[in-house]
């Protein structure tokens, strides 16, 4: 959905009017590049912190200790001191070992970094909402650059987990310049603020006591914790390209907004759906969409990881392979390297790329972030990368599970596991 499909009035849009519908909001005049891991994006996105004039905001899941990571905090911390406004957030759980080291580099030159759901004790754990992690990588600089995509802050050659690797993992991200780089802000702020609140908010109180107007400074400040509430409609948009919407998972408005987008688009789909995600349990509805598009001849095919980070992660695709074979689903397993992209392409000028795997954790309870691209030129480009790894993955026709005890103990164990743990993280719908 475009700006012109939501209304026809020319009342100017509000800033946070984006975030209340539940499809894509397009915005046009905008530039997309994709970049393939962090040997491209790091180089890009430290350029752009070197040339920002106002304002950094970065949130990201992983923001490491290596060289790689250390080279964007030190143009972060160029900027603070030359009177940027930065702000950083991390999460908790993902950058957890490197926090220290991350205070270290960044907090004395003035950049304002906070932690979403610091673990420093293990009571922590018990905390609600505690599994429900920020998973986003997004930057935005001065307000109309921004970088949106599955890459963390950490050599591509370097796992926490694996140690170091000879191939980069495979992975991309997209930067834009335009009219949608106003959203990434905004969900970047929105996150800050929230994060930071639980640690600054006595002094947030102080202020609020001491200001003239008390009333009007508290509405002001608890409208920072969320996205603003949308204008009643949205003005007519311009059809130029490049067409981009930003959307997003949260736990409040946008609960479902990224898996919506990506199962429309495999709906509307004539000739082709390619999708690229390294951790894949999808949900019926999901799965149902893939099924049909197959049944109607669009060609459907799946790169999923074939160098496990995670055991159970790849255990959990393998148990599906046997349902998406028989319908024509073709499953290709990438081995060279990890895999960590997160992408998916419909017919020739409607791509995706984020933060978002096709798994419970993404779809219904992490945050996420991803762009929705309307563009040829990016769609080709995202389809040369993908065809290029197909050819250095193993295409599977047999499914590893296929009958007997064997593959009903797997289904059996990954719907318990994933019934489990969506319970815990406080989530009672069917999945």
């Amino acid at each position: 959905m475009s700006p012109t499909d939501a209304s026809d009035d020319d009342t100017p849009v509000h800033p946070g009017a984006w975030y209340v519908f539940s499809r894509p909001v397009f915005f046009g005049h905008n530039e997309v590049r994709l970049l393939r891991g962090g040997d491209e994006l790091f180089p890009r996105l430290i350029e752009a912190i070197g040339h920002a004039l106002h304002e950094v905001w970065l949130a990201t899941y992983i923001f490491y200790d290596d060289s790689a990571a250390e080279a964007v905090a030190l143009a972060l911390a160029a900027a603070a001191r030359r009177g940027v406004r930065v702000r950083v957030v991390v999460d908790g759980f993902g950058s957890h070992r490197s926090l220290p080291t991350l205070q270290r580099w960044l907090e004395p030159a003035g950049v304002h970094f906070t932690v979403f759901r610091p673990l420093e004790r293990w009571w922590n754990w018990l905390q609600p909402g505690q599994m429900r992690r920020l998973h986003q990588k997004l930057c935005v600089v001065d307000g109309q650059r921004a970088f949106v995509g599955g890459i963390n802050l950490i050599d591509d050659r370097n796992d926490i987990h694996h140690g170091r690797s000879e191939r980069p993992r495979l992975d991309f991200a997209a930067e834009v310049h335009g009219p949608a780089a106003m959203p990434v802000e905004q969900t970047v702020r929105a996150i800050w603020t929230r994060a930071a609140f639980g640690q600054d908010w006595r002094q947030e109180v102080l202020n609020l006591v001491r200001s003239a107007r008390p009333v009007r400074s508290a509405r002001q400040y608890l409208r920072q914790l969320r996205i603003l509430p949308p204008h009643p409609a949205l003005p007519p948009g311009d059809e130029a390209p490049v067409q981009v919407a930003f959307v997003v998972r949260d736990n409040m408005r946008q609960r479902r907004a990224i898996e919506r987008s990506l199962i429309d688009a495999i709906r509307l789909a004539e000739r082709r759906v390619d999708l690229v995600t390294p951790y894949f349990y999808p949900g019926h509805s999901f799965r149902r969409a893939l099924i049909k598009a197959a049944r109607r001849g669009v060609r459907v095919r799946l790169l999923l990881q074939g160098k496990l980070d995670y055991r159970i992660a790849g255990l959990a695709a393998r148990v599906l392979y046997d349902e998406l074979l028989v319908e024509g689903i073709e499953i290709y397993e990438y081995m060279p390297a990890f895999l960590h992209a997160k992408m998916a392409m419909a017919d020739e000028d409607w791509i995706t790329v984020g933060s978002s795997n096709v798994d419970p954790l993404s779809l219904l309870l992490n945050l996420e972030a991803n762009l929705v691209v309307r563009d040829e030129a990016l769609t080709a480009a995202a389809s040369r990368e993908f065809e290029l790894a197909l050819t250095q993955s193993l295409h599977i026709t047999v499914a590893p599970l296929r009958r007997g005890w064997a593959a009903m103990l797997g289904r059996g164990l990954v719907a318990w596991m994933a019934h489990w743990y969506l319970r815990l993280a406080g989530w009672n719908e069917r999945y």
